[in-house]
């Protein structure tokens, strides 16, 4: 029987893949015929996926016309933001859950939180560059704000959401109350955490991206910039492409943390 449910699961699998692998195809095909065959749009707006692969490769080992390579800029943005979300998690999340724990802790934090909640991150760009001018540091602070934010929000959210009976249930059987946070607060909450995990990559990206367009020399969003500038939309469009690839990189690694970390995870 469970021979039989793993080879559901796994032909399960295999047809998402396969799905997803057409609806690609699929959509590239589309991008094709509109620009290189009927020609819809003006190549210099929007180019064929054959010019954008080109300039993919070229940029791969040559620095013209922004002055770094792909890979380069790649790593440039991606020490940026892992520093500025590693961070955020590892102060948003425990204080999170010690808010949700603790009253008093809540009391003492929250005004903070509610005055920073509603502040766009991308608002704080010009604070940043005034303080600490267009440097990693800068950057990195500006990631830790769009991320703090979510990681705080889902794990106090998902300690509030522990039931009741199972802490009572748990106390009945004499455990302490640090016994019922590890137990079964956080336990049970880890879903909601890694949903405020999800979402703070989301929104540290868009901020980088966001920082990287007003202010910066090296980085995705710097390519796009001058993409922009130049009018090089191929420029722009792989920049794109590869943070699209990105954040398919990031949520195949989420989904594998969530399998080992989430008690009941759904199989894929």
């Amino acid at each position: 029987m469970d021979e039989k449910l793993q080879n559901t699961a796994r032909k399960r699998r295999l047809q998402y893949r396969l799905i997803s692998l057409c609806s690609i195809l699929v959509f590239i095909g589309i991008w094709y015929l509109a620009t290189a065959v009927l020609q819809l749009a003006p190549s210099y707006s929007l180019p064929s996926p054959v010019k954008v692969f080109q300039t993919f490769i070229t940029k791969l080992t040559k620095t013209a016309p922004e002055g770094a390579t792909l890979g380069q800029h790649f790593l440039a943005s991606l020490q940026v933001a892992f520093t500025g979300y590693v961070l955020g998690v590892v102060i948003g999340v425990p204080l999170g859950i010690l808010m949700a724990w603790h009253k008093w802790v809540d009391i003492i934090v929250r005004p903070v939180f509610d005055f920073l909640k509603p502040i766009p991150p991308i608002a704080l760009i010009p604070v940043m560059i005034v303080l600490l001018g267009i440097t990693i540091k800068a950057k990195a602070v500006l990631i830790f704000f769009s991320t703090v934010i979510p990681c705080i929000l889902n794990s106090y959210s998902g300690i509030k959401q522990t039931k009741s009976i199972h802490l009572w249930v748990a106390q009945t059987f004499g455990a302490s109350r640090r016994q019922q946070l590890f137990t079964i607060a956080i336990p049970s909450a880890m879903p909601m955490i890694f949903a405020g995990l999800r979402v703070a990559m989301g929104s540290s990206w868009m901020a980088l991206v966001a920082a990287e367009l007003l202010a910066s020399t090296k980085g995705l969003g710097y390519m796009i910039s001058v993409g922009r500038a130049l009018l090089r939309s191929d420029l722009i469009i792989v920049g794109i492409l590869c943070l699209g690839l990105i954040g398919i990189v990031i949520s195949f690694l989420f989904d594998l943390l969530e399998k080992l970390f989430v008690r009941g995870g759904k199989e894929r």
